[in-house]
Protein backbone atom coordinates (compact mmCIF):
# COMPACT_ATOMS: atom_id res chain seq x y z
CA UNK A 1 0.00 0.00 0.00
CA UNK A 2 1.21 3.50 -0.64
CA UNK A 3 2.07 5.23 2.02
CA UNK A 4 2.73 2.32 4.66
CA UNK A 5 5.38 3.60 7.19
CA UNK A 6 8.56 1.54 6.95
CA UNK A 7 10.73 3.08 9.33
CA UNK A 8 8.54 4.93 11.64
CA UNK A 9 10.15 7.68 14.39
CA UNK A 10 13.41 7.58 12.75
CA UNK A 11 13.56 11.48 12.87
CA UNK A 12 11.96 11.26 16.28
CA UNK A 13 7.95 11.46 15.70
CA UNK A 14 5.93 9.20 18.77
CA UNK A 15 2.64 7.62 18.79
CA UNK A 16 1.25 4.38 18.47
CA UNK A 17 -0.08 1.88 15.73
CA UNK A 18 -4.01 3.32 15.28
CA UNK A 19 -5.04 -0.44 14.81
CA UNK A 20 -3.58 -0.78 18.52
CA UNK A 21 -4.73 1.98 20.01
CA UNK A 22 -8.55 0.76 18.47
CA UNK A 23 -8.05 -2.85 20.01
CA UNK A 24 -7.34 -0.58 23.51
CA UNK A 25 -10.57 0.97 23.17
CA UNK A 26 -12.51 -1.78 22.20
CA UNK A 27 -11.01 -3.39 25.54
CA UNK A 28 -12.01 -0.84 27.47
CA UNK A 29 -15.93 -0.67 26.03
CA UNK A 30 -15.74 -4.48 26.42
CA UNK A 31 -15.51 -3.85 30.33
CA UNK A 32 -14.57 -6.75 32.36
CA UNK A 33 -13.23 -7.41 35.86
CA UNK A 34 -11.70 -4.44 37.06
CA UNK A 35 -10.31 -6.26 40.12
CA UNK A 36 -6.25 -7.59 39.23
CA UNK A 37 -6.01 -11.80 38.63
CA UNK A 38 -3.43 -11.29 41.22
CA UNK A 39 -5.97 -10.90 43.79
CA UNK A 40 -7.66 -13.69 45.29
CA UNK A 41 -11.21 -12.03 44.31
CA UNK A 42 -9.68 -11.42 41.29
CA UNK A 43 -8.76 -14.99 40.22
CA UNK A 44 -11.99 -16.18 42.03
CA UNK A 45 -14.43 -13.94 39.99
CA UNK A 46 -12.49 -14.52 36.44
CA UNK A 47 -13.24 -18.58 37.27
CA UNK A 48 -16.82 -18.14 37.84
CA UNK A 49 -16.99 -16.35 34.51
CA UNK A 50 -15.44 -19.02 32.99
CA UNK A 51 -17.15 -22.16 34.35
CA UNK A 52 -20.52 -21.05 34.81
CA UNK A 53 -21.61 -22.78 31.79
CA UNK A 54 -20.75 -25.52 29.94
CA UNK A 55 -20.29 -23.51 27.38
CA UNK A 56 -18.21 -21.40 29.14
CA UNK A 57 -15.96 -23.97 30.17
CA UNK A 58 -15.65 -25.31 26.59
CA UNK A 59 -14.63 -22.19 25.42
CA UNK A 60 -11.87 -21.37 28.66
CA UNK A 61 -10.28 -25.40 27.54
CA UNK A 62 -10.18 -23.75 23.79
CA UNK A 63 -8.47 -20.66 25.21
CA UNK A 64 -5.94 -22.41 26.97
CA UNK A 65 -6.91 -22.93 30.53
CA UNK A 66 -5.93 -26.74 30.38
CA UNK A 67 -6.32 -28.04 34.23
CA UNK A 68 -7.66 -31.41 35.48
CA UNK A 69 -11.36 -31.07 37.26
CA UNK A 70 -9.74 -31.51 40.21
CA UNK A 71 -7.53 -28.61 40.18
CA UNK A 72 -10.57 -26.75 38.91
CA UNK A 73 -12.91 -27.75 41.91
CA UNK A 74 -9.84 -27.17 44.36
CA UNK A 75 -9.03 -23.48 43.46
CA UNK A 76 -13.09 -22.81 43.14
CA UNK A 77 -13.84 -24.04 46.86
CA UNK A 78 -10.54 -22.15 47.53
CA UNK A 79 -9.14 -24.97 48.96
CA UNK A 80 -5.63 -23.91 46.67
CA UNK A 81 -4.45 -20.91 44.81
CA UNK A 82 -3.42 -21.16 40.93
CA UNK A 83 0.10 -20.71 40.36
CA UNK A 84 1.73 -17.74 38.74
CA UNK A 85 1.97 -19.38 35.41
CA UNK A 86 -1.95 -20.44 35.76
CA UNK A 87 -3.08 -17.41 36.72
CA UNK A 88 -1.60 -15.63 33.35
CA UNK A 89 -3.37 -18.88 31.55
CA UNK A 90 -6.99 -17.43 33.45
CA UNK A 91 -6.43 -13.83 32.82
CA UNK A 92 -5.38 -14.56 28.96
CA UNK A 93 -8.89 -16.88 28.47
CA UNK A 94 -10.93 -14.96 30.51
CA UNK A 95 -9.75 -11.74 28.02
CA UNK A 96 -10.23 -14.25 24.61
CA UNK A 97 -13.35 -15.62 26.31
CA UNK A 98 -15.03 -11.93 26.80
CA UNK A 99 -13.86 -11.05 23.59
CA UNK A 100 -16.05 -13.73 21.95
CA UNK A 101 -19.03 -12.60 23.94
CA UNK A 102 -19.14 -9.10 23.78
CA UNK A 103 -18.13 -9.00 20.27
CA UNK A 104 -21.61 -9.40 18.54
CA UNK A 105 -22.84 -6.36 21.16
CA UNK A 106 -20.37 -4.25 20.46
CA UNK A 107 -20.66 -4.51 16.53
CA UNK A 108 -24.38 -4.05 16.86
CA UNK A 109 -23.71 -1.11 18.74
CA UNK A 110 -20.56 0.15 16.94
CA UNK A 111 -22.56 -0.17 13.20
CA UNK A 112 -25.62 1.59 14.75
CA UNK A 113 -28.36 -0.22 11.55
CA UNK A 114 -25.54 1.11 9.22
CA UNK A 115 -24.84 4.79 10.90
CA UNK A 116 -22.11 3.73 12.07
CA UNK A 117 -19.61 5.36 14.85
CA UNK A 118 -17.83 8.83 14.85
CA UNK A 119 -14.44 8.49 15.13
CA UNK A 120 -11.93 11.13 16.22
CA UNK A 121 -7.93 10.55 15.34
CA UNK A 122 -5.48 12.71 17.54
CA UNK A 123 -2.30 13.14 15.42
CA UNK A 124 1.22 11.75 16.19
CA UNK A 125 3.50 13.76 18.02
CA UNK A 126 5.98 15.69 16.38
CA UNK A 127 7.46 17.62 18.81
CA UNK A 128 10.75 16.12 18.45
CA UNK A 129 10.83 16.06 14.81
CA UNK A 130 13.25 18.63 13.25
CA UNK A 131 11.36 21.78 11.48
CA UNK A 132 12.09 20.80 7.88
CA UNK A 133 10.86 16.99 8.47
CA UNK A 134 7.44 17.76 10.03
CA UNK A 135 4.03 16.52 8.24
CA UNK A 136 1.12 19.00 8.15
CA UNK A 137 -0.76 17.07 10.91
CA UNK A 138 -4.01 17.65 12.39
CA UNK A 139 -7.09 16.27 14.55
CA UNK A 140 -9.89 14.73 12.70
CA UNK A 141 -13.20 12.28 12.86
CA UNK A 142 -15.01 11.01 10.34
CA UNK A 143 -17.54 8.25 10.86
CA UNK A 144 -17.00 4.51 10.08
CA UNK A 145 -19.66 2.41 9.14
CA UNK A 146 -17.54 -0.75 8.35
CA UNK A 147 -16.65 -2.67 11.59
CA UNK A 148 -17.58 -6.16 11.06
CA UNK A 149 -13.52 -6.60 9.86
CA UNK A 150 -12.43 -5.13 12.70
CA UNK A 151 -14.37 -6.15 15.47
CA UNK A 152 -14.15 -9.71 14.13
CA UNK A 153 -10.12 -9.46 14.22
CA UNK A 154 -10.16 -8.31 17.54
CA UNK A 155 -12.48 -10.97 19.36
CA UNK A 156 -10.36 -13.08 17.53
CA UNK A 157 -7.43 -12.02 18.50
CA UNK A 158 -5.77 -11.40 15.40
CA UNK A 159 -3.84 -7.99 15.56
CA UNK A 160 -2.47 -8.19 12.18
CA UNK A 161 -5.86 -8.92 10.79
CA UNK A 162 -7.28 -5.79 13.02
CA UNK A 163 -4.20 -3.85 11.35
CA UNK A 164 -5.24 -4.68 8.12
CA UNK A 165 -8.42 -4.33 8.16
CA UNK A 166 -8.15 -0.53 9.93
CA UNK A 167 -5.10 0.26 7.43
CA UNK A 168 -7.53 -0.69 4.16
CA UNK A 169 -11.07 -0.11 5.35
CA UNK A 170 -11.22 3.08 7.38
CA UNK A 171 -8.14 4.81 7.01
CA UNK A 172 -8.45 5.73 3.31
CA UNK A 173 -11.44 6.98 3.74
CA UNK A 174 -9.41 9.85 5.29
CA UNK A 175 -8.50 10.88 2.36
CA UNK A 176 -5.06 11.88 0.58
CA UNK A 177 -3.18 12.22 3.94
CA UNK A 178 -4.18 9.09 5.30
CA UNK A 179 -0.70 7.45 5.81
CA UNK A 180 -0.20 10.48 8.23
CA UNK A 181 -3.03 9.01 10.55
CA UNK A 182 -1.29 5.52 10.28
CA UNK A 183 0.31 6.22 13.89
CA UNK A 184 -1.68 7.92 16.36
CA UNK A 185 -1.71 9.75 19.89
CA UNK A 186 -4.67 8.27 20.35
CA UNK A 187 -7.89 7.16 18.61
CA UNK A 188 -11.27 7.59 20.24
CA UNK A 189 -14.67 6.60 19.72
CA UNK A 190 -18.34 5.49 21.84
CA UNK A 191 -20.64 2.76 21.76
Amino acid sequence: MPERNIEFGKFGARGVRGSDLVARRLDELAGGIATPVTVKRGWMARLHYLTRTDHARAAAREAGLTVTGRTLTAWLEGGRSPSRANLERIDAAYRTVRRRNVARHLLGRLNREGRGTRVEFHPLNQSQVPRPLQRVVEYRSMNVRRWDRIVGAWAAGDDQGLDDAWSTEVLPDLGSQWGAYEFCTSVGFAA
